[in-house]
């Protein structure tokens, strides 16, 4: 604490003489601008920050200024210490002493870490004002002035305020232009209504590199390929025949010819739109091949060279490239090759190749295509330990194959395992398994099934948008985890991508068939329903007052519980006795007894889920740099629809309640969609804040009554409210224990702001505001079920804090959580009841939460 209280003086390694810099403050003609763009002009920038407290800057004056020369000095403050040291050591290890971590490296890493105090500097001051002058004069105001002041606010701390007088902005006056080529002129002359330059605007010199980008976009999409951006030039200068006051300018385009450069001499030619007269494909290039001894074939107006066999279907190849012959280059269907070719997970990136007749104004491409291994093979091995997994060791291998049946199609075949041993040490097993294996078949590009061959499938999605067919069939097995599910997946759907920023993916079918092989260890499992159960059992376990009972129970040694439940006959006939009016019960007991009865019935029963869904994702970010984007993802889906059609022509069995069977097991059927929309704001110098919104709803109807439990949704966890650990959140107010709760509606708003702490250390406060609720399902608590607005008062708030380390290719995270508004406590004490460390939840997660 004494050293922590000793660095927090700012001003420990500041001179008398010096003035530590606190505040930047800009001024236009007299207004403040709060402009990042103008702020990063600045040389000298204030210490920062985090949470207003200039933490690196005393970790650095933590830091000893000369280590070298204070460990001297206490090395000789005693005659004989550096002797003794010596006869101890050695005198080497002496000197290794002065320049190890604790004596010398520590110093070393706090200065590191931490930020030196910005001096006032008045020579970096005066290139700020250059820096401010040249922006301004870059927007028109040539003749703008600037001056700072020194402001001291408190001791030793002082701000700098900059003030630029922009004066009167230069105007365009005329615009004129000069271009050599006649191509060129005509292109210009077509699309001049789009210039970023017109006569009345004030001159601004982005709006100059705004046209010539434009410009040189155009020409290289309207067939001039080897336009160079270089050719692009202005002359600007000022209109002097207008009077003195009139800051004018008369600006004029050069568009130059072509220039080529050789060795000894510098030539120039006008530029022409160019047509291809020949589009060639090597397939299977090797560098250094000998091209005469390739075989040709034709294909559509391309030629596909290849040596001995052609191993993939000629179409599979054209469709991947964008120019056809006769048509003009164009530099969009040149980036729209490359991303084809790369999407058919066939080819190493292709090397394209242009080459020019100068007297036909003709290319030729020579597009060179490097073919991956047939086959790859990987293996995965981890180790994980959990709250369910005492020690688990897992493994995953897949076999790919590409080029399967020579349309560039990729199997993957893959198999993963788990093996370990279980936390829980009241199971009679202590092991669990599970083991998986998955088939994928990949098209590049949609397919139909046979029986839609007049489906045009390239109109409907083009090549460029990088369609793919995905089909996949996969099984798993589960042993000593929960009911031991035996799970059945089956997909048969489309992806593709608009644009860069667009994404789509079409589940035509998704068929999931879920069976609990022990649906009797349902109260082993799901321990929070059995002791419900076993509590509501308590007064009727006096064998001489309930004799019908006595077999249900079984003795045990606590004292304060002699009889339990046994499992699972006695929960069976203990429920059984009270739904059927065995026994003389309270109608409390009866509802109780029943709801659990609902929610074992729902959580044992078999599942099979035959739907179709549909997924839009927007999002607008250009980098991995990008603070400042947006994400909306919109998804829906519908399950059953096609299984109650054909149910209306093939007549299909029921069961005693009504519902239609598929191979002895009830069809679910309900509606799901889903609206996810992200959005981060850069706040400058690598703050950030994050704000994420989630509505889902999941509505049976017809053949269900619920939602599968796969397909419901739960609250809590470290991607979610991190007050609340996975599944422990709701539904509503109800204080349900569950072992999982989960209902089919959920609202979700979650607000974090992010700031650097100490190099890759990062920081971040939150506040998480969500909760689900049952609508519209067999649920008829009303604790539980959302009845409308005034169902709003059940979200739970959640706030706290986090610590990340970035590790470059992913951040780990470590969340603090604290029940802030907790609508299962009565309502005089939800706020701030477990507002401490001792209530707190931790949650480890990798990457940030949205």
């Amino acid at each position: 604490m004494a050293i922590l209280l000793a660095s927090c003086n700012t001003l420990k390694r500041v001179e008398d003489d010096e003035l530590l810099l606190s505040k930047n403050r800009v001024f236009t003609n007299g207004e403040r601008v709060v402009d990042d763009d103008i702020q990063s002009l600045l040389v000298q920038k204030p210490n920062s920050r985090v949470l207003g407290y200039p933490l690196r800057l005393n970790l650095y004056n933590l830091a000893k200024p000369n280590p070298d020369s204070t460990f001297q000095e206490w090395l000789k403050r005693r005659p004989k210490r550096e002797a003794r040291l010596a006869r101890l050591l050695s005198e080497k290890q002496v000197n290794r002493l002065g320049e190890s971590f604790l004596v010398k490296g520590y110093s070393e890493w706090l200065k590191k870490i931490g930020e030196a105090p910005v001096i006032i500097d008045t020579n970096r001051t005066r290139r700020s004002l250059e820096r401010l002058s040249a922006y301004y004069g870059s927007k028109g105001y040539f003749n703008n002035t600037t001056t700072y002041s020194v402001i001291p606010t408190r001791k030793q701390h002082a701000e700098i305020n900059y003030n630029i007088n922009l004066g009167k902005p230069f105007i365009i006056d005329t615009f004129t232009k000069q271009i050599q080529s006649s191509a060129i002129d005509s292109l210009y002359n077509l699309n001049a209504e789009n210039s970023f330059i017109k006569t009345g605007d004030v001159f601004d010199l982005a709006n100059f590199n705004l046209e010539r980008e434009r410009l040189t976009s155009l020409f290289r999409n309207s067939g001039v390929y080897n336009f160079q951006e270089s050719s692009i030039t202005y002359d600007i200068e000022r209109d002097t025949t207008r009077a003195n006051d009139d800051q004018l300018m008369n600006v004029e385009l050069n568009i130059e010819d072509l220039r080529r450069r050789s060795d000894t001499t510098v030539t120039t030619a006008a530029y022409k739109v160019f047509k291809f007269d020949q589009i060639n494909i090597y397939a299977d290039y090797q560098f250094g091949q000998d091209m005469d001894s390739l075989k040709s074939v034709s294909y559509d107006d391309y030629t596909i060279y290849y040596k001995d066999k052609l191993r993939y279907k000629p179409k599979a190849l054209t469709d991947a490239i964008f120019f056809t012959k006769d048509s003009i280059y164009r530099d969009l269907d040149r980036i729209r090759t490359y991303r084809q070719i790369t999407n058919l997970n066939t080819f190493k990136y292709p090397n394209i190749e242009f080459i020019e007749d100068p007297e036909r104004d003709v290319l030729t491409s020579n597009i060179y295509l490097s073919a991956r291994s047939k086959y790859s093979l990987g293996l995965d091995f981890d180790i994980t330990h959990s709250n369910i997994q005492r020690l688990g060791i897992g493994f995953s291998t897949a076999l790919v194959s590409r080029n399967i049946f020579g349309g560039a199609e990729t199997l993957s075949l893959s198999a993963r395992g788990t093996f370990g041993l279980l936390s829980d040490e009241s199971l009679p097993e202590d092991y669990f398994s599970e083991i998986g294996s998955e088939i994928n078949l990949t098209f590049p590009r949609i397919w139909f099934p046979f029986w839609l061959p007049f489906v045009k499938a390239d109109r409907i999605v083009p090549y460029y948008m990088l369609p793919t067919t995905r089909i996949s069939a996969g099984i798993s097995f589960q042993e000593n985890i929960g009911l031991d599910k035996q799970t059945f997946n089956s997909i048969f759907g489309y992806n593709w991508s608009p644009s860069d920023f667009k994404r789509s993916a079409l589940e035509l079918l998704n068929v999931q068939y879920v069976r609990n092989v022990n649906p009797d260890r349902f109260f082993n499992v799901y321990t929070s329903s059995y002791e419900s159960l076993d509590n509501i059992a308590d007064a009727y376990q006096d064998p001489l007052a309930f004799p019908e009972l006595d077999e249900f129970f079984q003795d045990t040694d606590n004292t304060t519980d002699p009889r339990r439940l046994i499992i699972p006959e006695g929960t069976t006939g203990f429920t059984n006795a009270i739904l059927n009016g065995d026994v003389s019960s309270s109608q409390e007991d009866l509802i109780d007894v029943s709801r659990i009865e609902e929610r074992r019935q729902r959580l044992t029963e078999n599942n099979l889920i035959f739907t179709s869904n549909f997924t839009f994702t927007r999002n607008n970010r250009s980098g991995i740099n990008d603070n400042s984007f947006s994400q909306i993802r919109v998804k829906f889906e519908s399950a059953g629809n096609i299984l109650s059609t054909i149910s209306r022509i093939v007549p299909f069995e029921e069961n005693d309640n009504g519902n239609l069977l598929v191979f002895g097991v009830p069809f679910s059927q309900y509606v799901k969609t889903e609206l996810d929309y992200i959005k981060h704001w850069d706040l400058s110098r690598s703050n950030v804040l994050a704000m994420r919104t989630f509505f889902g709803i999941a509505v049976p109807y017809g053949n269900a009554e619920s939602v599968p439990f796969v397909r419901s949704y739960f609250a809590g966890g470290s991607n979610d409210n991190r007050a609340w650990f996975p599944y422990s959140l709701g539904p509503g107010s109800s204080q349900d224990i569950n072992d999982f709760n989960e209902a089919n509606l959920k609202l979700a708003f979650n607000l974090e702001y992010r700031f650097p702490i100490v190099g890759d250390i990062k920081g971040a406060l939150f506040a998480d505001v969500g909760n689900i609720w049952n609508v519209w399902d067999n649920v008829d608590d009303p604790k539980k079920t959302f009845s409308g607005f005034e169902s709003l008062a059940d979200i739970a708030i959640g706030s706290g804090f986090g610590i990340r380390y970035d590790f470059s290719y992913f951040v780990f995270r470590l969340d603090t959580g604290f029940k802030t508004y907790n609508p299962a406590l009565e309502p005089s004490k939800r706020w701030f009841r477990d507002y401490n460390f001792a209530n707190a939840v931790f949650q480890i997660g990798i990457n940030y939460p949205f």
